[in-house]
């Protein structure tokens, strides 16, 4: 007799890869961001890659600029009463005082990948509870914290053309580490005549940096399951935010 079992349904066609994530935040990113929401929420592989670039970029400031050089141009660029403050330490304070300066900004560049750790942590948890209280979102923290990774890719495409810049450039003393790579307003200002609010608005104005908040606004919508409207609103709300609060304090400063 023939065989009358039912026969089996079609297997599901198989996941995403971590790589194949991170190609299609560049051409398709809501095909990553929906199997993030459908559970595939691992992040390493965009953290390392992240973490490598950094290293890259870390290596390219040690070796061309050198990092005294970045304390020293830093320095050029405080605000008037940070300027005056230093004044008035004495020598061996202020010698001390530079020299702090100078491991913390080579400790910050080496304990880099922790700090994206911290960053996305914190980010996330600020998304996800605007997304799910203030927008009847439904969005898993995990979700939010791997779709953080994955849309901030863009940095690192940022953080190349920093390097090539750092390569290009006969001039370390111009190099300014809050603003190394042409993709914002800013980079076409001079940083020291500049008014420095203005200056900040200008840098806030970045390429890569909308391009950023632009995926994180598709992936919190589509991990949370609302209009992409509510994650563009979530998103650019809180960068909107830091922004005036980062060029009030910088006009406050003088």
């Amino acid at each position: 007799m023939s065989d009358m079992g039912v026969q089996p349904a079609a297997s599901e066609a198989p996941g995403m890869s971590q790589l194949q994530r991170v190609t299609s935040i560049f051409s398709a990113p809501s095909k990553t961001f929906t199997e993030i929401k459908n559970g595939k929420t691992s992040w390493w592989m965009p953290w390392l890659i992240m973490a490598i670039v950094g290293y890259m970029f870390f290596a390219a400031v040690a070796t061309k600029v050198t990092m005294q050089t970045v304390v020293d141009n830093q320095t050029k660029l405080m605000s008037e009463k940070q300027q005056e403050q230093m004044d008035k330490m004495p020598p061996d304070q202020r010698a001390m005082s530079a020299k702090i300066s100078l491991y913390v900004t080579e400790g910050a560049f080496l304990a880099g990948p922790v700090f994206v750790l911290l960053g996305a942590a914190v980010s996330a948890l600020v998304l996800w509870g605007t997304i799910n209280f203030a927008f009847g979102g439904k969005a898993k923290f995990g979700g939010v914290f791997s779709m953080s990774f994955y849309a901030s890719l863009p940095a690192v495409i940022k953080s190349l053309l920093g390097i090539v810049a750092i390569y290009a450039s006969n001039t370390p003393e111009t190099f300014n580490i809050r603003n190394f790579a042409p993709t914002n307003v800013g980079a076409f200002l001079s940083a020291t005549e500049t008014n420095k609010a203005l200056y900040a608005l200008a840098t806030s104005l970045d390429a890569v940096t909308i391009w950023t908040l632009v995926l994180m606004g598709i992936g919190l919508a589509t991990v949370a399951g609302v209009k992409r409207s509510s994650g563009y609103i979530a998103v650019f709300g809180w960068w909107a935010l830091i922004v005036l609060i980062s060029v009030g304090w910088t006009a406050a400063m003088g």
